[in-house]
């Protein structure tokens, strides 16, 4: 039988030891069950970030084929107001050229019908002007000419070529500028050219009879000019919108007077070379709207040369040697026309192997060449006139629809003096011809 000793010295568990290795274990079964919810949850957290992600890569993917889709579209728009807006010009362009070779025709009738033609032309070559600026201005390389220029100057230039728009709807203009001179540094002709733009929207959208209105002054360090109208106005929707590539405010066809739709992009874009910014507003449709320009006030200081005593320059009529290479029989064929009612020798060729199989034995003083002939291109054949007489007074002048910088720097690098973009002026080649 166990002594009284033997029962004092068994080890016994208390009730207290018991619960607090319980309390252990469930503390370590429930950190364990936490870590686990926890990894569950960073697990969980990962696929929403993931399904977030995706989620926002398919929303912006659906974004960009929206933008697409809206680029897309009115790229076609623009495609088929250029057709639209190049046909234009083209119907009296004929009519005005089957009135001029009627035997019915009086010379009055032909003088008007060739003042039509002329019209015409130069309005088609001002949309192909635009065209070849706002590519220039989008790519970053059209180079601003700057110089001190005297505001009234500029504006007298816009409004004289804005003036026909103007006046055909009978519209009133009211030009208001300050009376002393305001000169600034810019490029005179692309600010005449934002101007006019300006002047022939307002035209444009204004119902007959309509009051135009040109203002100009100078606000602290710029020069302010705004461009108002009595006209149909613009919504607070499109207002955003009006200075967008190939945008037209005003699509509806009993409202619209043409237009490619580039005109205000382009506008935005030269003032921004400049320095400067355009603005549009208009207190909602049938409030009209105005435009405001401003340009930093730059002044640059000018040597001014006393030419009292300088020879005048006179520019004597001198007949030259000429041969023209276009595949173009009727561009070819007019142009020699007039060349030679200016009293020059001329002769004209169709394509680059012929042009060059006659240009040894009449050594002529100036070639004309357009770019894209058969056989071989007016880059070669400017480079095998020069290889082939090298120091000969020979003027080589590319006649081209390539106008772009580097199409100019082709022809440059090909050995041509000039390069001159169809339709050409013939006053401009006439005078290059003198000089």
């Amino acid at each position: 039988m166990a002594s009284e000793s033997d029962k004092i010295q068994q080890p016994s568990v208390s009730p207290a030891t018991g619960d607090a290795e319980s309390l252990f274990s469930a503390l370590q079964h429930a950190e364990s069950e936490l870590a686990e919810t926890k990894a569950a949850l960073e697990r969980k957290t990962q696929e929403l970030a993931r399904a977030l992600a995706a989620h926002k890569e398919i929303e912006t993917e659906l974004h960009q084929q929206r933008d697409w889709r809206d680029a897309d579209r009115r790229k076609d728009e623009f495609l088929a107001t250029l057709a639209h807006e190049l046909r234009n010009p083209l119907a009296p362009i004929r009519q005005a050229a089957l009135i001029s070779k009627a035997p019915t025709a009086t010379d009055a009738q032909k003088r008007w019908s060739h003042d039509v033609i002329d019209r015409q032309v130069q309005h088609m070559s001002l949309l192909l002007d635009d065209l070849l600026d706002i590519s220039r201005v989008t790519r970053g390389t059209l180079a601003l000419r700057m110089q001190s220029t005297e505001l009234a100057s500029v504006i007298d230039t816009a409004v004289e070529t804005a003036r026909p728009t103007i006046d055909s709807k009978r519209h009133v203009l009211t030009v208001d500028i300050p009376p002393e001179p305001i000169r600034f540094t810019a490029d005179p002709l692309r600010v005449a050219q934002v101007l006019s733009n300006l002047l022939t929207n307002a035209a444009k959208y204004t119902d007959p009879e309509g009051q135009i209105r040109l203002t100009a002054c100078c606000e602290a360090s710029d020069v302010v000019i705004r461009v108002a109208d009595s006209g149909i106005g613009i919504s607070a929707a499109a207002l955003p919108r009006v200075f967008n590539m190939f945008s037209q405010v005003h699509s509806t066809t009993d409202r619209s007077e043409g237009g490619l739709g580039i005109g205000l992009a382009l506008a935005q874009g030269l003032i921004e070379l400049h320095g400067g910014t355009i603005e549009a507003s208009s207190a909602g449709l049938g409030c009209g709207s105005e435009f405001t320009v401003r340009l930093p006030r730059r002044v640059v200081v000018e040597l001014v040369q006393n030419t009292s005593n300088a020879s005048p320059i006179t520019h004597e009529t001198t007949r030259r040697r000429i041969l023209i290479a276009d595949d173009n029989r009727d561009s070819a064929e007019t142009l020699a026309a007039l060349l030679r009612m200016e009293g020059h020798e001329v002769t004209s060729v169709h394509d680059g192997p012929v042009a060059l199989s006659v240009f040894g034995e009449l050594k002529p003083d100036v070639a004309l060449l357009d770019i894209g002939m058969p056989g071989l291109t007016g880059y070669e054949v400017a480079r095998k006139m020069r290889q082939s007489a090298p120091r000969a007074p020979l003027t080589l002048i590319a006649i081209t629809g390539w106008g772009q910088d580097i199409d100019k720097e082709r022809a440059f690098a090909a050995g041509f003096d000039h390069h001159l973009t169809k339709p050409v002026d013939p006053q401009r080649l006439v005078e290059l011809l003198k000089s």
